[in-house]
């Protein structure tokens, strides 16, 4: 359980991973449940794709016979009269349109004063009582001649074209300002009774909810009207919240009843009425067959409206102009004719992705298309699949990757992967006409970027102030600002790298400071522990600590430098530099000057936060350390200033001149180990003839040649009297030459020091 615990504790702990799955997750949440201010953002993006997709050329089968403003001009004001709009139905099925849709409804009489008249004239002959066969008659005939509804009637019912009537649905109750008694009702449903789907399958009895849209009663023709015509659909549009039709309703229930719309009647009348059926899955609606054709609909039976252009992208006839017969000869032949209003203040205007004023008509001229074409905006219930994979994949790929890169590569990145994720929907929508979720990916995306862009800031700006807080007294400067560029680098807590450590001590302090006041002892300790330090900076070292009068240094972390060795070498000839201003400085100050001595050695050493949960310091460990502070130590038995090891001098002999010393065996190690006197970048002609003298006595001590080798000794002290070493090894070869060793002596010194 403690097991669980803490790693329930690490998930849920702040961090990149956890941020970057928390978010993702909750996108994906919202997408499933549905957020109205995204969904409503993701509509406004489906109708960009038509935008960006362009016009499409419509079906050369649908053309529209308009009200237009021309019309008004030259017919009258509308509404017409009832004769007229027969007139144009006769002109159209002479034309040879073979379905011709009515895009009006005549729920009410026609307005007609002649009609009226005349019965006024006929109930006064019956008031007065006169009986005459002859002009009951011219009544009669007159009233049938004056009767436009009866006109219309004839003319749809005579009409060599089929003619579709539209009526439309009071949606509610709540929409009328009254209550439609149910008789009226059903009145209103008889009128509309051919509008009906003639077959519904039900693959599934149980349904798990009234898939539907209802509606509370029909607005109908006259009954006069709807006798007449063999068909009629509503021409009912729900629009988004946003007020734009996006989809058009192809079922709606009325009653115990399913009906459909004028742009499914008008089509199957024109492919001369194939076998009409609805089927119904447990789900819901799952499209309509019609002959060869199959409409794919939401599980409400809605259809998303494939828009092929702005207003005019069919067709469009003046009637005037059709009534005068001045359109081309052969534009309604064999084709559907929608007839609506264009003019502006009454025609049905709508809201659609091209354009905020669009012609209700042709929406329905462009259903007709899309079904006639086969060419359906298709939203499949697998695009629910991929959206949510598009989400996991966007979150998590801008997550794995911005945690990784610097902030312009993540930038870049992210909107790479972005623009990607828009030009892919958009392809989709264009190619394949397929509607995938665009807006609730970038969502995830955005929102994972920018957390952890707002995490990393807020955590590399922290980091920051740790690493100033941990190194300022550590490192230089310039050091402090490459960690802060790249804190990556950084690797805290332990860890085993190839490093250079340098120590240094002066020799003798204890008897220094016995000939100091207090105070003139912490100002001459300050002053040469401020130079000394100074120079461990400029070469980008790290100070370990300040053991009294000691220093500790090392080279290659927390930043990795490939030249660690060289920084190392280089500090300690600037730290013999520098303290020689300083004696002489101290000198004439009345000061007594010092001596240091100073140990490298290069090898692999664990570096990071040492010590306890209380208090700990960034230094390293290891017997490399150990053996660089024996070095510095063994400076007195050689009387020498700077000790260099063998691993050391190896990466460092192209760059400075080196003196093989000796090879000593340190306390606890079996291994000798050669070390080296660095005498700098460039020295002085009888320098390096003195260390060519010391080498060859050095060869002949381990050879037990000891004459030879102390006379190759003197002459290195005598041209180099600086060579300190030259001396220790003719003591040497005095005593072991009045006690020679064994056979098997290795000339290896072992080190007694600390």
């Amino acid at each position: 359980m403690a097991f669980i615990g803490r790693r329930l504790k690490s998930f849920f702990s702040i961090r990149s991973a956890s941020i970057t799955i928390t978010l993702t997750l909750l996108v994906l949440v919202l997408f499933l449940i549905g957020v109205p201010i995204l969904d409503m953002v993701e509509l406004k993006t489906y109708d960009l794709r038509f935008l960006s997709r362009g016009v499409v050329k419509p079906s050369p089968d649908v053309v529209i016979a308009v009200i237009d403003e021309k019309s008004l001009d030259m017919e009258g004001r509308w509404p017409w009269p009832r004769s007229k709009v027969a007139k144009l139905i006769d002109v159209l099925s002479e034309e040879g349109a073979k379905v011709i849709s009515m895009d009006i409804t005549f729920s009410e009489p026609d307005e007609n004063t002649n009609l009226k008249f005349l019965d006024h004239f006929d109930q006064k002959i019956r008031t007065l009582k006169i009986v005459d066969d002859q002009v009951r008659s011219f009544v009669t005939e007159s009233r049938r001649n004056a009767d436009n509804d009866l006109i219309l009637s004839n003319a749809i019912r005579n009409s060599r074209s089929g003619v579709v009537l539209g009526y439309f649905f009071h949606m509610s109750e709540a929409s009328l300002n009254y209550r439609i008694e149910e008789k009226q009702i059903q009145s209103q449903l008889r009128r509309v009774a051919k509008s009906k789907y003639p077959l519904v399958i039900y693959k599934d009895k149980t349904l798990l909810a009234e898939p539907f849209i209802p509606a509370y009663a029909p607005e109908g023709n006259l009954e006069i009207l709807s006798d007449a015509a063999p068909a009629s659909g509503y021409f009912n549009m729900l629009p988004d919240p946003d007020g734009i039709v996006r989809w058009m309703p192809l079922i709606i229930r009325c009653g115990e009843e399913i009906f459909a719309p004028l742009s499914v009647q008008t089509l199957w009348n024109f492919l001369d009425r194939p076998q009409l059926m609805v089927r119904v899955a447990a789900y819901g609606v799952e499209g309509i067959r019609m002959g060869n054709l199959f409409l794919p609909t939401d599980e409400n039976g809605q259809m998303l409206i494939n828009y092929l252009g702005p207003g005019k992208s069919f067709p469009h006839y003046s009637i005037t102009d059709i009534l005068s017969r001045k359109t081309p000869p052969g534009s309604f032949k064999d084709k559907i004719v929608l007839v609506g209003a264009t003019a502006v203040g009454i025609y049905d205007l709508r809201n659609t992705p091209f354009s905020p004023v669009f012609p209700g008509v042709e929406i329905h001229a462009t259903v007709i298309d899309n079904i006639l074409n086969e060419q359906f905006i298709h939203k499949p219930k697998w695009t629910r699949i991929y959206d949510c994979l598009t989400i996991l994949i966007l979150g998590f790929f801008i997550g794995a990757v911005v945690t990784r890169v610097d902030a312009v590569k993540g930038l870049l990145f992210a909107l790479i992967l972005f623009t990607a994720h828009v030009l892919l929907s958009q392809w989709l929508f264009t190619h394949y006409r397929i509607w995938v979720s665009m807006v609730y990916p970038l969502v995830a995306g955005v929102l994972v970027y920018t957390c952890l862009t707002i995490y990393r800031y807020v955590t590399e700006e922290r980091e920051r102030k740790k690493i100033r807080g941990a190194f300022s007294y550590y490192v230089s400067s310039s050091v402090v600002s490459e960690m802060l560029k790249n804190p990556d680098k950084l690797k805290l807590g332990g860890d085993k790298k190839d490093l250079s450590v340098l120590f240094s001590d002066i020799r003798g302090f204890t008897t220094i400071s016995e000939g100091l006041t207090p105070e003139e002892l912490v100002h001459l300790l300050n002053e040469y522990l401020t130079a000394m330090t100074n120079v461990v900076f400029k070469y980008d070292g790290t100070l370990d600590k300040y053991m009294g009068d000691a220093v500790m240094a090392f080279y290659g972390a927390p930043l990795d430098q490939a030249d660690h060795p060289f920084r190392a070498c280089r500090s300690a000839l600037d730290m013999m530099e520098e303290l020689r201003k300083l004696n002489e400085k101290w000198i004439r100050e009345g000061k007594p000057p010092l001596d240091i001595g100073i140990g490298i050695n290069t090898g692999m050493m664990m570096v990071g936060n040492m010590g306890s949960d209380q208090r700990f310091d960034y230094t390293v460990m290891g017997d490399a350390v150990n053996l660089g502070s024996r070095l510095e130590g063994a400076n007195k038995n050689y009387q020498t200033n700077i000790l260099i090891s063998e691993s050391t001098y190896e990466r460092v002999k192209n760059s400075f001149v080196c003196m093989e010393l000796d090879s000593v065996r340190v306390k606890g190690k079996l291994k000798p180990v050669k070390i080296f006197q660095l005498m700098g970048e460039d020295v002085p002609r009888n320098r390096r003839e003195a260390i060519e003298r010391f080498n060859k006595g050095l060869s002949l001590y381990l050879q037990q040649r000891w004459d030879e080798a102390l006379e190759a000794f003197r002459a290195a002290t005598e041209i180099d009297r600086d060579l300190s070493a030259g001396n220790i090894y003719m003591e040497r070869c005095v005593k072991l030459k009045a006690n020679p060793p064994g056979s098997d002596w290795d000339g290896v010194f072992v080190m007694k020091t600390k």
